[in-house]
């Protein structure tokens, strides 16, 4: 069994790299792959541990990007999922990360702020005090569950966080283009996160995006039922994709979400994926 989209506290995840490199051996994973958001952070840190528990880590980064516009004129949203299976980014791709990092500070500054128009007192420091390394929106709805203005993290993110929330404030992204090349410079693999989740048809924009460089779709997801997985499985078939998949695990931000087989045991990765994974770098 193995899980190639997991995140730790040094992004918005609950477990720290070095409990989510135990609890994945806990749970008999044989590979995984720390995916935090816009940093390595967690994959550096869980890599000695993981060499002492025998688990076969992969560096991996999930990224938030935008693409184009929907026909209604809004942004379509898209999350990047960039692998480094056999050779780690340089200082160059590193950098860029902490450019995105600045930028989801800015973010949340405002978003801070709009909280407090609404009447909430709920400041960017209560949140970061939350947070190990980088402040999200799930610290921010920690704050709103301890101050009881909602009784859940959903909750905080339905009412208040999310789009179409109260306080949603946008992140200012990258494209998702220039994250795939950025990706791809770097010696990785581009692979779309969760096409589920998209509120935008995937299939129609899948030959665009293959030619801008795209080389991965993420079939198996949490956020998939198995008729969407069969069938982001045909459109990697059909499109020259690699297949990559993972529970999307955050810990009690998703607490429906299991390390390595998802919601209800709705995730079962082979481990093809990651082997094809390799193979396609080597092949670079």
């Amino acid at each position: 069994m193995i899980d190639l989209h997991v995140h730790t506290t040094e992004s918005d995840g609950s477990l720290t790299p070095e409990e989510i490199v135990r609890a994945a051996r806990e749970a008999g994973l044989e590979a995984l792959a720390i995916a935090d958001h816009d940093t390595l952070g967690g994959y550096d840190r869980a890599r000695a541990v993981a060499e002492q528990v025998g688990l076969d880590l992969v560096c991996a980064v999930e990224i938030s990007t935008r693409f184009g516009r929907s026909a209604t004129g809004r942004r379509r949203s898209a999350h990047l999922l960039g692998y480094f299976p056999a050779e780690l980014p340089g200082a160059a791709f590193r950098a860029w990360l902490c450019e995105l990092q600045a930028r989801r500070q800015q973010r949340n500054e405002r978003l801070a702020q709009r909280l407090q128009e609404l009447g909430l007192e709920v400041t960017l420091a209560e949140a970061s005090a939350l947070a190990r390394r980088l402040t999200g929106r799930v610290h921010f709805a920690r704050v709103l569950v301890q101050k009881g203005y909602v009784n859940s993290i959903p909750e905080a993110f339905r009412l208040y966080l999310g789009e179409g929330g109260k306080a949603y404030t946008p992140l200012e992204k990258a494209t998702l283009e220039e994250a795939i090349q950025r990706v791809r410079e770097a010696g990785g693999i581009p692979s779309l996160a969760h096409p589920g989740r998209m509120s935008w048809d995937v299939s129609e924009v899948l030959g665009e995006l293959r030619a801008a460089g795209l080389m991965g779709i993420e079939a198996y997801s949490s956020e998939h039922s198995p008729a969407q997985t069969a069938m982001y499985l045909e459109l990697a078939r059909a499109h020259d994709l690699l297949v990559t998949g993972g529970s999307d695990f955050h810990g009690d931000g998703k607490p429906a979400v299991r390390l390595g087989t998802g919601v209800n045991g709705n995730v079962c990765v082979p481990r093809r994926v990651l082997d094809e994974l390799r193979a396609a770098c080597a092949r670079r």
